[in-house]
């Protein structure tokens, strides 16, 4: 039992975290207030601040010595979560100079209440009007607060009121039919004025962004090494100095680029970038295509059973395709085919919302999307990172933690995370998650290939927050890196820079998730020898929930 001055300052940080991010609290399923948006007026803000400060005064006043491992980390964890929203508050890259922030909170406000099924139908179309007639007051505050932002973070939040109209216009008409709302009790009228009304608040702040919002300059992307430094050690965790992150990140991409040419000459290929073009040929047909993910799924849950990698939790997933009310607007917005399930809903089956692949699609469009779909992309990322050993079971665990942050800080919200804190495990594991598969050989040749790029890709998304953050890197140059050294192309490397810029700090995660992870199974072996157990440390690991990977080896050391 938590000594009770913690248990009440623990209780009061959980209160105002919902309570401030309502949005946020729907996505964890805290459904108190799904019917409102943050106040983000500068009267909100003020008070926001206002009371982050009283709560940090408030655990910092807790004597140290009483609290167990479990109990000194949620304070530790709190106390981290609030330094970070102070400085975003003041910074660029928060409310007050961010437009991102504004456009994804109002759209993913209501996106959260219609796309999964907590409770009936007629309860979230009724929070979701409430919000949709909410919008045009929130994005008027928007008008207020932002007055000049990185040209291609307005370019982003432009391009996300446009995908919200169409959303709000033809994607609710969608989503009327597709329903059936009427037959369950819901008025269509009422949600279509609704949609109208944000649609057209939509329209406007789009015009706001294009025509009022003064464009900065390269720096305006970069948060400062001080700030770089605060997210690291307050959020993932770590003392290490934003130039040492660089270093490692370097070391890694050389690393993973020499892995790169032994696993491309050995799938038969002189060049890796050969290798990779090739995966588009392996994909599945469009009749099998949906069914594809399950068998991998199915085979990937047996293949970690056999070699007793983890303790794999009944926690049924399906494979299904994007909702059609969502189709137009999601390639424009922060629409993830995998969502963390929210911890404190349970919902009997979590659906994995797949590109869909239709018999009345062109046919060169089916082409492209099984394409992309390769049996690579769809094994590595879509199911063993994202739907099966990685994410999936990781969430589970987690849930469960004896941590209350680290059973809710990887949930996923509007454009990030729930807390920052939760980074570094979350994606740590499913990275590693796919380092262990292909330990196991479950990975093909041209699989196998496609994993050395990614962790080539983790290297250099690390090299790249570190460089664009301490000003070493503009915009270009960081894109110019993926795409060189990377082999992506123009407009995906621009995409992954623009992500670095727009969330410092945030695609170090990666590296040092999985690096830590490595160690810590390292340290465990070594100081286990033959009593070691791969699954028993997998399982403590995990149980430990969505902390920073550097602060697990406390809990670990300590038996929790």
């Amino acid at each position: 039992m938590p000594a009770p001055a913690l248990r009440s300052t623990l209780d009061a940080f959980f209160d105002a975290y919902y309570r401030r991010r309502p949005v946020n609290a729907t996505f964890i399923g805290v459904h108190g207030g799904d019917g409102r948006l943050p106040d983000h007026s500068e009267e909100g803000l003020a008070a926001s601040q206002a009371e982050m400060e009283d709560l940090r005064r408030r655990f910092r006043g807790l004597p140290k010595e009483s609290a167990s491992p479990v109990e000194a980390l949620d304070r530790d964890l709190a106390e981290g979560f609030l330094e970070i929203e102070l400085w975003e508050r003041r910074a660029p890259h928060g409310p007050r100079g961010n437009p991102c922030v504004w456009t994804g909170e109002a759209v993913f406000g209501v996106i959260a209440l219609l796309l999964r099924p907590f409770a009936p139908l007629e309860e979230r179309v009724d929070a979701a009007v409430a919000r949709l007639a909410a919008i045009p007051a929130f994005l008027e505050q928007g008008r207020v607060q932002v007055r000049s932002a990185p040209a291609a973070w307005i370019e982003r939040a432009a391009r996300e009121c446009t995908a919200a109209a169409a959303l709000f216009g033809r994607g609710i008409e969608t989503f009327i039919a597709d329903e059936d709302v009427t037959a369950h009790g819901v008025d269509p009228g009422r949600l279509r004025a609704a949609a109208a009304g944000a649609g057209a608040a939509f329209a406007r702040f789009r015009d706001h962004l294009m025509t009022e919002i003064r464009p900065g300059g390269e720096a305006a992307y970069a948060c400062g090494e001080a700030a770089l430094e605060l997210l690291m050690r307050c959020g993932h965790g770590v003392t290490l100095r934003a130039s040492e992150v660089r270093r490692l990140a370097e070391a890694r991409a050389e690393a993973a680029e020499a892995a790169l040419r032994e696993r491309a000459a050995e799938a038969g290929f002189a060049d890796w970038r050969a290798a990779l073009a090739s995966l588009g040929a392996h994909h599945p047909t469009a009749a099998r295509y949906y069914a594809r993910y399950q068998e991998v799924w199915d085979a990937a849950r047996r293949a970690v059973e056999e070699h007793r990698l983890v303790t794999w939790p009944d926690y049924p997933i399906r494979f299904v395709p994007r909702p059609r009310w969502t189709r137009e607007a999601a390639p424009s917005l922060y629409f993830l085919a995998y969502r963390a399930p929210a911890a404190f809903d349970r919902v009997p089956v979590v659906d994995y919302l797949v590109a869909p692949v239709e018999p009345e699609m062109p046919v060169d469009e089916q082409a492209r999307l099984l394409r992309a779909a390769n049996d690579a992309a769809i094994a590595l990322n879509h199911v063993i990172h994202h739907a099966g050993l990685g994410h999936h079971v990781q969430n589970w665990w987690a849930y469960r933690a004896p941590s209350r942050i680290g059973r809710i800080a990887a949930v996923d919200c509007a454009s990030r995370i729930a807390m920052f804190c939760g980074g570094t495990m979350a994606e740590g594991w499913a990275c590693y998650a796919v380092d262990l598969m292909e330990e196991i050989g479950f990975l093909s040749p041209l699989q196998r290939v496609a994993q050395a790029h990614t962790r080539l890709r983790i290297a250099l998304r690390a090299a790249a927050d570190v460089a664009l953050h301490t000003g070493a890197w503009t915009l270009e140059q960081a894109a110019d890196a993926y795409a060189s050294r990377g082999g992506m192309d123009a407009g995906a490397a621009r995409g992954e820079a623009l992500k670095n810029s727009l969330h410092p700090g945030t695609a170090m995660m990666y590296l040092l998730g999985v690096d830590r992870i490595h160690a810590l199974r390292r340290e465990e072996a070594a100081r286990a020898g033959r009593a070691f157990d791969l699954r028993a440390f997998h399982d403590r690991l995990l149980a430990c929930g969505s902390i920073p990977v550097a602060r697990a080896a406390d809990l670990l050391a300590a038996g929790s």
